[in-house]
């Protein structure tokens, strides 16, 4: 028995030994299935530390797996079975992934909906911009501004489609909610999408789920101190799902407040009533999770998703990742909203496909509309704001075990970007397109 000072990760890394990892993996599972009390977790995070201790040879390095099972064992001889079903469930999820991305497994396809992938292929195949070599040409023609004439009409008439698709069914709903991954254009495509339902008569009340958040401090947390806000679970999703129950029957509810700079919230502060002939209109991340709008039956709920569905080949023939795109967009919108470092976007970025995998993607074929928000001409702008940036970040994480997804991501969109034309002038692109949600300059108040 010893004191253990280091860990073999599953790709034969060997990097520091860290307890709170421990704490923070059990208070994660504890949080999912509503549990906020993080001194249980030091707890039986230092139970498993002993174990550990007891049980590891003096010359064997612990593996990660080999924690785990300590961590599973703890948690149920504690009476948390709850807690261990999740823990044990997001262990199964991760490695099927690894699986999946290694080639070990085969893909899962029913989260991608092909029929709209063919189609924006299609329209991509028809511009001659399916491939970065195709946009490079078409750019030293001269021919930018017309990219964006393309795109932004192929997504206004996206807009257009999932506004009557919501008006075909106006006698009935009672809320539309605006759902899908970050970045994926929410804010801008609701705007739209209200203007357009209002010029048609309906009248709208929006829902900002934003004020039913959990104070910071009861967000899980890693040991660089990045706080892990993006899971359903960082919301009241009873309390939410409670006031819509009730807004939708017509009776008044008092809505939070969540005070964005001190991370707190407070409760019963502004009084909301829908009127009967009012639409609830809903922004969210996470508005397809089903506990947000449990008790609402689905015919009074309109359910859209937003990605980027650009179809383009990079230089390595493989297509741009739709992720990719969003983690460029959201660096970019909260540099300039936010003054927030880019890089932070990049490091906590695993976070934000974590929570996408399990709890946001897995809904896509669930909404009763899919807008596509992906642009052709996204790339040439974003080159000259980010490319020296992802250079940067690619040297300096090289060779890191702690931060191998940064590095990754980091490397590929340098490489990405590299083989992109830039383009200096955002002058065409028009004040109320969904790319100025990101990149500033828009006709709309974020």
């Amino acid at each position: 028995m010893g004191q253990i000072t280091s860990v073999v990760k599953r790709n034969g890394a060997i990097v520091p030994y860290n307890r709170e990892r421990i704490t923070n993996a059990i208070y994660r599972a504890a949080v999912e299935v509503g549990g906020r009390d993080r001194s249980i977790a030091e707890r039986l995070s230092e139970q498993v530390e002993r174990l550990l201790e007891q049980q590891t040879p003096p010359d064997h390095i612990p593996t990660v797996e080999e924690i785990q099972d300590l961590v599973e064992k703890v948690l149920i001889e504690n009476g948390h079975a709850r807690t261990a079903k999740a823990y044990i469930l997001y262990r199964a999820e991760r490695a099927r992934l690894r699986q999946e991305r290694t080639g070990q497994a085969p893909r899962t396809s029913e989260n991608i909906p092909w029929e709209k992938i063919w189609r924006a292929l299609d329209w991509a195949v028809e511009r001659g911009v399916h491939t970065v070599a195709g946009l490079n040409e078409r750019i030293a023609r001269g021919e930018f501004p017309r990219i964006v004439q393309e795109a932004e009409a192929m997504y206004d008439e996206e807009i257009k489609n999932a506004v009557a698709r919501i008006l075909e069914r106006r006698a009935d709903l009672k809320i539309v909610i605006i759902s899908g991954p970050s970045s994926s254009g929410k804010t801008t495509t609701t705007i739209k999408i209200g203007e357009r339902l209002r010029r048609a008569g309906l009248e709208l009340v929006a829902l900002n789920v934003d004020n039913y958040f959990f104070d910071l401090e009861l967000h899980p947390k890693d040991e660089f101190g990045d706080y892990d806000f993006e899971t359903p679970q960082a919301l009241d999703l009873e309390l939410i799902n409670a006031h819509l129950k009730r807004l939708v029957a017509g009776e008044e509810v008092l809505i939070p407040f969540y005070d964005m700079k001190t991370g707190k919230r407070h409760l019963n502060r502004t009084p909301m009533q829908v009127k009967p002939h009012e639409i609830i209109l809903i922004d969210s991340l996470h508005g397809l999770y089903p506990a947000m709008t449990r008790d609402v039956p689905n015919e009074r709920k309109f359910k859209l998703y937003l990605e980027p569905l650009l179809q383009m080949k990079g230089p390595d023939g493989k297509y741009v990742r739709w992720a990719d795109l969003r983690m460029m967009r959201r660096m970019l919108r909260d540099a300039v909203h936010r003054a927030y470092d880019p890089r932070r976007t990049l490091l906590h970025w695993h976070y934000v496909r974590n929570s996408e995998l399990r709890h946001i993607i897995p809904r896509i074929n669930e909404a009763d509309f899919i807008v596509n928000t992906g642009l052709a001409f996204e790339l040439p702008i974003y080159r000259p704001r980010l490319l020296d940036q992802f250079a940067q970040w690619e040297k300096e994480l090289e060779g890191d075990p702690l931060r191998e997804d940064a590095y990754t991501r980091a490397k590929r969109v340098h490489a990405l970007l590299r083989a992109v034309t830039p383009i200096e002038d955002d002058s065409p692109i028009p004040p109320d397109s969904v790319l100025r949600e990101f990149i500033g300059g828009s006709v709309y108040e974020y």
